[in-house]
């Protein structure tokens, strides 16, 4: 079908590219000449039906258009031709692009006989939009064109063998510019290949020389950071026939020594804090700080310090540990256990807090063997029950609990109890910890068994307590051998039915003895001390036996020794302290008044020497006087000298004191009284004043002003 020049191609009917012109899309644009119906009915291709008037074009759809499409018009025929006078007046509603709209102008009709393509034509501003649209794209198209960057090679993509030297080149700086020792060496590689009469083989050279530089440049980077593999990996990748590869073996030894001594270092400070010897491995880790590598001056010097501390402190936790276990007592144990496990899997210490765990559970193992020796069986199932699984313990416990369930049984000391003893700890395996000790229980008390019913019989033989019956009883119980572990117990009952036979028998002895003892006089107590003497030495009553003899004894002393002590009391009232002292002195050790004694012979000495002190400091005192009455210097002075001899104990001390005050004052007088005629004997005269008399400092200033007189 031909499209009609005089309409745009989107208007064309039955054009399926434009919207409105295909059935299939919505809101298709109906034509249709008048009179004929809208039910489908097929138009004639030919005549073109004529253009509608300005009147019959309306617009259905109000929606915006869709880019590239054009306005929707709608033709639809009156219903009925209405003359046009007789029409409403209403403005012409169309919906056209927005590059199309013009101001509202009156509404003209277009001619019939005007071809629609030449109202476009004539257009000018469509021109100019044209115009405008065509010289802007034009310049717009020749700047991209001007300024557009080239892109770069796709390298990773590029097939080598048939690659160019300046694409080479160009993706080998590409990949040296990263500066990494990856891309250095595949930068190295890329222009290495070509062949040595290349043209750019110099220039090949001189990047590899370089690029080798960078690359061993970057090793030891690489080493000081701590990668010595990455670093010897890097250097030994560089070609040989560069300046720089004859430094790359003896840098890498010269890496490797330095890291073997480093690592050297730092295996033996660890050693030395596993020892816990923690000042020389901190010594040791200062040497750290001379090795030639950054990593292990100051990362792995740092991590080795911490290491220290921390270790050091895990150390004070062992020991406290440790001390705290030695002290005994189950919570120090349970402390200790509580410190021990606070130190963590990373430090130096942990194996040895490991090892100490189990050693502290034994210990608590043996104190609930010592609780149950106690017959304090709670307390040894409550030790057992804290015992931490951290021990390794767990089935040694388990058994132990069967144990001291089956010993609290045996305390019952009957036979059927002893009998479920022994039937518990057969629940002992074999491969127990335990089981030897089990057996030996089991062994044990099948003997005690015997033992048991040994020491019934011999009871019930005793259970009379007649001198007769209890001796029976002994010789049953003296069938237990010494090997029966319940030897001891019977040991023991036969000492008690022994001493209730020695009772009976040395009871009459002792009652004798008291009624001979009541008469309280000498004879009466001699006679007592002889009968209490025949209850033998070790005997049941022998203790009381001899209590009884030492009071009489003492008794009988008392007797002998009073008159002494009261006679040497009247000599001391009398006032012969001396004689009353020598007659109490009589008295000997040992005997029941001689403490008594002996505080009367102090108190009577103490008053003796009271008294010869006294005389002495009298006699003194009259010397003294007999001195001073002469009235000379040199008399006082001795005379003050004289009386400074009495004791300070001594009652006369005060009147001592008084007169050497006076014989000073009296000094000092004289001498004053000589200074008018003779300066060098009254110095001589005041320098004899004692320094503890009151006019000691008047006689010193004294002294000073003379001898300043004399020019001394």
């Amino acid at each position: 079908m031909t499209r009609d020049p005089g309409i745009p191609e989107h208007q064309t009917p039955g054009n399926p590219s434009r919207p409105g012109g295909d059935q299939r899309r919505g809101n298709p644009v109906s034509r249709r000449t008048p009179g004929v119906p809208k039910n489908g009915a097929s138009r004639p291709r030919s005549p073109r039906p004529p253009l509608p008037t300005d009147r019959e074009l309306v617009t259905p759809n109000r929606a915006e258009p869709r880019p590239n499409q054009g306005a929707r018009y709608e033709f639809q025929p009156p219903q009925h031709r209405i003359p046009r006078s007789a029409q409403p007046d209403r403005k012409r509603q169309t919906t056209v692009p927005l590059s199309h709209q013009q101001p509202e102008r009156a509404e003209q009709p277009i001619p019939k006989d005007q071809s629609y393509w030449l109202k476009w034509f004539y257009n000018w501003k469509l021109w100019l939009i044209a115009t405008l649209v065509l010289f802007g794209g034009s310049g717009m198209v020749a700047a991209m064109l001007l300024f557009q960057i080239p892109g770069l090679p796709n390298c990773p993509a590029i097939f080598w063998p048939l690659a160019s030297a300046s694409l080479r080149f160009e993706c080998a700086r590409l990949a040296a510019s990263k500066q990494t020792a990856k891309d250095l060496l595949e930068a190295i590689a890329l222009v290495d290949s070509l062949p040595p009469d290349h043209p750019m083989r110099e220039e090949a050279n001189r990047l590899v020389e370089e690029w080798s530089q960078d690359v061993l440049r970057l090793a030891e980077e690489d080493f000081n950071a701590g990668k010595l593999g990455d670093a010897i990996a890097s250097a030994r990748r560089i070609p040989s026939k560069v300046t720089a590869y004859k430094l790359i073996e003896e840098r890498i030894k010269r890496w490797q020594s330095i890291w073997s001594e480093a690592e050297e270092i730092y295996k033996k400070s660890e050693e030395l804090l596993r020892k816990q010897d923690f000042r020389q491995a901190f010594s040791n880790a200062v040497r750290l700080l001379d090795v030639e590598n950054e990593y292990w001056r100051t990362t792995k010097f740092e991590e080795l310090s911490n290491r220290i501390t921390v270790t050091r402190n895990d150390g004070n936790k062992l020991g406290r540990a440790y001390r705290l276990a030695d002290a005994g007592g189950l919570n120090n144990v349970l402390q200790a256990i509580k410190l021990v496990e606070s130190i963590r899997p990373e430090s130096y210490l942990y194996q040895a807090a490991q090892q100490a765990i189990p050693k502290f559970g034994r210990q608590m193992l043996e104190m609930a063997q010592a609780a149950l020796d106690r017959r304090n069986l709670r307390e040894a199932l409550d030790i057992l029950d804290k015992i931490p699984e951290k021990a390794y313990l767990k089935d040694e416990v388990r058994d132990y609990t069967i144990l001291v369930n089956a010993q609290s049984q045996v305390w019952q000391n009957t036979v059927p109890a002893v009998e479920e003893a022994i039937s518990q700890a057969q629940r002992i395996g074999t491969k127990s910890p335990l089981y030897r000790k089990a057996q030996q229980l089991i062994t044990r008390w099948q003997l005690e068994i015997e033992a048991i019913a040994q020491l019934e019989k011999a009871r019930l033989i005793a259970q009379s307590g007649s001198v007769d019956d209890l001796n029976a009883g002994i010789a049953e119980a003296n069938l237990i051998g010494r090997a029966n572990p319940r030897w001891d117990e019977a040991q023991q009952q036969i000492r008690r039915w022994r001493a209730q036979i020695e009772t009976i028998q040395d009871r009459p002895i002792l009652e004798q003895a008291d009624q001979l003892a009541s008469g309280g006089d000498l004879p009466s107590l001699q006679a007592a001390i002889a009968q209490a003497k025949q209850v033998g030495r070790g005997r049941a009553l022998s203790r009381e036996a001899l209590n009884k003899i030492q009071k009489w004894t003492a008794e009988i002393q008392r007797i002998q020794d009073e008159p002494i002590l009261l006679q040497a009391r009247e000599y001391a009232n009398a006032g012969d302290l001396r004689g009353a002292t020598s007659l109490a002195q009589q008295i000997r050790s040992g005997r029941s008044l001689y403490n008594e004694a002996q505080a009367d012979v102090r108190r009577w000495q103490d008053r003796i020497q009271e008294e010869t002190v006294k005389a002495q400091a009298i006699a003194t005192m009259q010397e003294a006087r007999q001195l001073a009455n002469s009235g000379s210097p040199n008399n006082l002075a001795t005379a003050i000298q004289v009386a400074d001899r009495v004791p300070a104990a001594s009652s006369l001390r005060g009147e001592a004191a008084s007169a050497i005050n006076e014989w000073s004052q009296q000094l000092l007088q004289v001498a004053k009284t000589q200074a008018s005629y003779d300066l060098p004997g009254a110095i001589a005269i005041a320098q004899k004043i004692p320094s503890r008399a009151p006019v000691y400092a008047e006689a010193q200033q004294l002294i000073e002003s003379w001898k300043r007189t004399l020019g001394l």
